[in-house]
């Protein structure tokens, strides 16, 4: 059984960083795609980046510029590497991985951009 575990959630202000790990545990992680996926109080979860197993991103168009998603597969972690926050980014960041008809959840980390 897929296990993710993230990390790097917390409080920042405005225009400031943060990244956020995931790990993965319980299969082979080359064989998934990774996202990042948010949801802010009364909306629904949104995908925040993606990468392929071959490394290939995207992302969606209210971040591009401003977050990177990479992997890691020596270390079977992804992150995401967040920049020039704004207040709209607050929300639970999820982790996913995917393999088609399998798919698995972390269990969230909170992000709340805030003076």
């Amino acid at each position: 059984q897929v296990q993710l575990v993230e990390s790097g959630g917390g409080l920042v202000q405005p225009g400031g960083s943060l990244r956020l790990s995931c790990g993965f545990s319980g299969s082979i992680f080359g064989l998934y795609a990774m996202g990042w996926y948010r949801q802010a109080p009364g909306m629904q979860r949104e995908l925040v980046a993606g990468i392929s197993p071959g490394g290939r991103t995207n992302y969606a168009n209210s971040v591009k510029g401003r977050f990177t998603i990479s992997r890691d597969n020596a270390n079977d972690t992804i992150y995401l590497q967040m920049n020039s926050l704004k207040p709209e980014d607050t929300a639970v960041y999820y982790c996913n991985a995917d393999r088609g008809r399998l798919a698995f959840w972390g269990q969230g980390t909170q992000v709340t951009v805030s003076s």
